[in-house]
């Protein structure tokens, strides 16, 4: 068990790093560095967006990055991250998300998950999927295995990945300077992000039911 502990304190040393590394390229390659982290963020590297967007909006409000670019620039490289993970998933099948997803903390119990939500939710968990946290960075996944049509995928991704860009680049925005403030608004953020998803959920279901009863 002591064994265990030391290894995964480890492991969060390494990804605290590599993340604030991640950080750094974004102030040193501005939308660039915006794109490449936001699409590692949405792909197969599994890392808080927050990390990106909330300092993209402060940089933004100092003035040293434009905010609407900013918010394009994530946008983008979610979208994009999104569709490599989405061909991933279709191409090289189940088997080999098994096999390599380990190491990107994806086990089969994890997929399994996934794949319950997408055929539980339907084709709008692509949507959906992209606002709930420790699911937006794999929802692509069972929608890959599932060969969804590629146009509807790319119109959810963009709209799920786009409110939730908007939101972090505009709390950076507006209260990027203060850390305490980014937590108490960030949960809150998430909490009505939450919410809104259940609701939709819901008239989803309702709706489909009533269609299916008629």
């Amino acid at each position: 068990m002591e064994l265990l502990k030391r290894l995964q304190s480890k492991e969060l040393k390494l990804l605290g790093e590599i993340i604030s590394k991640i950080v750094e390229t974004v102030g040193d390659w501005g939308y660039f560095g915006i794109f490449g982290a936001m699409f590692l963020e949405s792909s197969f590297f599994p890392f808080p967006s927050e990390v990106i967007m909330i300092p993209a909006g402060y940089l933004s409000y100092k003035g040293e990055l434009n905010l609407t670019l900013s918010i394009l620039a994530g946008i983008g490289g979610s979208i994009v991250g999104a569709i490599f993970n989405y061909y991933l998933a279709m191409h090289f099948g189940r088997r080999f998300l098994l096999k390599w997803g380990r190491y990107f903390f994806l086990d089969e119990k994890g997929l399994n998950k996934l794949e319950n939500f997408f055929k539980s939710h339907g084709e709008i968990s692509t949507f959906t999927g992209r606002l709930i946290p420790g699911v937006r960075q794999y929802i692509s996944l069972p929608a890959g295995l599932a060969k969804m049509s590629i146009a509807k995928f790319s119109l959810y991704t963009a709209l799920g990945a786009g409110i939730w860009v908007v939101v972090l680049a505009l709390l950076g925005y507006f209260v990027g300077a203060n850390e305490h403030l980014v937590k108490e608004y960030l949960r809150s953020a998430t909490i009505i992000t939450l919410i809104f998803v259940a609701g939709l959920i819901l008239f989803y279901y309702i709706r489909h039911k009533t269609k299916g009863g008629v």
